[in-house]
C-alpha cells in the first residue's frame, strides 16, 4: 500500500470508531477485509489510528474537523507531511482537498499549550490539573505519544542481565527502566516478544514500569499469605510470587473470565497461585492487594478512546465502587495484616480521596502511598499500602 492508502484506510477506521464502535475491532475488521494489506500495512494504519486518538482533540484543531478525514489531516499536518501530495485523489488515495480544507491548513497553528490541552476533554482538565498541579501539562503532552513496551524479568528465573541477553540473542533490544529493578524497555524488535524463548519459558512478561513499581512497595514476607484481588489477568500475583517463592499466593475476581489465562501465564512462570472462585475469596491474609476498577486514565495512551468515552456519571459510579470493594477487601484481612489498593488513575477522587475516606473508619495506619505518572516512562499509576490495627 502507498502511504496515502494508508492514510486513507485510517480515515475509513477512524470514522467507524468516532462513531462508537471499539479501535480494536473496526481494526481487526477492517485487516479481515483487506488481506492484501501486509504486516507493515497494517502495523501503520494501526499507528495512524491511534496516533490520532491520542491527539483527537489537538489533531481537529490542526486539520479543521473532528471527523476522521479531519483527525488524518491534523495528523499529517502535525508530522510535517505533504498534505497536498497525500490527499490527491488519485486511486487508493484520499480526496482532494477541498478549498475549505486548504485555506484552514495555511492558517498559523495555535499554541503548542493549547493544543495539549484539546487532547483533553474540557470536563476532565481541571481534574487532572487539581491532581497534578504545575505538572498536568508536562504530563498531558507525554500522554500524547504511544507508551513504551515494558517488560518485567522474572525474579524465580532470572535477572535483568540474563533477560537482556536471552532477549539480544533473538534481535531484541532490551535495557533496564530506572522505576523498578525488574524493568526492562524494549528499544528495538518488540514485534518478536511473543515469539521469544525469554517470553515463552517465563524469564519475562509484559508488565509496565509503575505497576511494577508498585508491586515492589508492598512489603511480602516469603510464608505470609496473599490474595490479589480484582485480580484479572494476574499480572500482580505473577510478580509478588517472583519476590518471595514461599509466599501463598491467591487470585479473585467477581467474573471468572478475566482469570482464564492466569494458570497459564504462572505455569510458564514457574509460580504458584490458587484460583478463588467469584465471591468466595477465603481469608483471613496477611496481605490483600486490590486493583481496582476505574476510569484507567493513567494508561490512556494504550487505550485513547477511553478518555473521549469517559463521562461524569461514570466517574462516580467507578469511584463508589472502589469505596465498596475496599471495604470489601479489608474484612478478608488479619489483625495487623496489610491492604494495598492500587489505581492505574490520575484523578484524585479515585487515589487519594478514597484512601482518606476509608481510614475516616478507624482502625488502619497507612504505611505508603505514591502517585506515579507517564513522565517517568510508564503508565499513571496510583498505590496506598495501609495496615490494620492488631486487635
Amino acid at each position: 500500500m502507498t502511504p496515502a492508502a494508508r492514510l486513507a484506510a485510517a480515515i475509513e477506521i477512524l470514522d467507524k470508531t468516532l462513531a462508537g464502535a471499539p479501535s480494536e475491532q473496526v481494526l481487526t475488521n477492517w485487516a479481515r477485509a483487506n488481506r492484501f494489506a501486509g504486516s507493515g500495512d497494517r502495523a501503520a494504519i494501526r499507528d495512524h489510528v491511534y496516533d490520532a486518538l491520542r491527539c483527537r482533540g489537538s489533531f481537529a484543531l490542526m486539520g479543521g474537523a473532528a471527523d476522521g478525514r479531519g483527525l488524518i489531516l491534523g495528523l499529517a499536518r502535525a508530522q510535517g507531511l505533504d498534505v497536498a501530495a497525500l490527499f490527491s485523489g488519485a486511486r487508493f488515495a484520499p480526496a482532494v482537498l477541498s478549498a475549505a480544507e486548504a485555506a484552514h491548513l495555511v492558517r498559523p497553528a495555535p499554541d503548542e499549550a493549547e493544543l495539549i490541552r484539546a487532547d483533553w476533554p474540557d470536563w476532565l482538565w481541571p481534574a487532572l490539573a487539581a491532581a497534578l498541579g504545575d505538572r498536568a501539562l508536562a504530563v498531558a503532552a507525554a500522554m500524547r505519544a504511544r507508551a513504551p513496551v515494558i517488560l518485567r524479568v522474572n525474579l524465580a528465573k532470572g535477572d535483568r542481565v540474563a533477560a537482556v541477553a536471552a532477549l539480544a540473542a533473538e534481535g531484541i533490544v532490551a535495557v533496564p527502566h530506572p522505576l523498578a529493578e525488574t524493568a526492562l524497555e524494549v528499544t528495538e524488535g518488540a514485534r518478536g516478544i511473543a515469539r521469544a524463548r525469554a517470553y515463552l519459558e517465563g524469564l519475562v512478561e509484559l508488565q509496565d514500569a509503575a505497576s511494577q513499581a508498585a508491586v515492589a512497595l508492598v512489603p511480602l514476607g516469603a510464608g505470609d499469605r496473599v490474595l490479589d484481588d480484582c485480580a484479572g489477568g494476574g499480572g500482580k500475583a505473577l510478580a509478588l510470587a517472583a519476590r518471595a517463592g514461599g509466599a501463598e499466593i491467591a487470585v479473585h475476581d467477581v467474573d471468572a473470565a478475566r482469570m482464564r489465562d492466569i494458570p497459564v501465564r504462572a505455569a510458564r512462570a514457574g509460580a504458584r497461585i490458587e484460583m478463588r472462585s467469584p465471591g468466595k475469596p477465603g481469608g483471613p491474609y496477611d496481605l490483600v492487594l486490590v486493583d481496582a476498577p476505574c476510569s484507567g486514565s493513567g494508561t490512556w495512551r494504550r487505550t485513547p478512546e477511553a478518555k473521549w468515552r469517559l463521562t461524569p456519571e461514570r466517574l462516580a459510579d467507578l469511584a463508589a465502587l472502589q469505596g465498596r470493594i475496599l471495604t470489601a477487601a479489608a474484612d478478608l484481612v488479619r489483625p495487623s495484616g496489610r491492604l494495598a489498593y492500587f489505581t492505574c488513575s490520575l484523578f484524585d477522587v479515585e487515589n487519594t480521596a478514597q484512601i482518606q475516606a476509608f481510614m475516616k473508619g478507624g482502625g488502619w495506619q497507612l504505611e505508603t502511598e505514591r502517585g506515579f505518572d507517564p513522565t517517568e516512562g510508564g503508565d499513571g499509576f496510583f498505590a496506598a499500602v495501609l495496615r490494620r490495627a492488631a486487635i
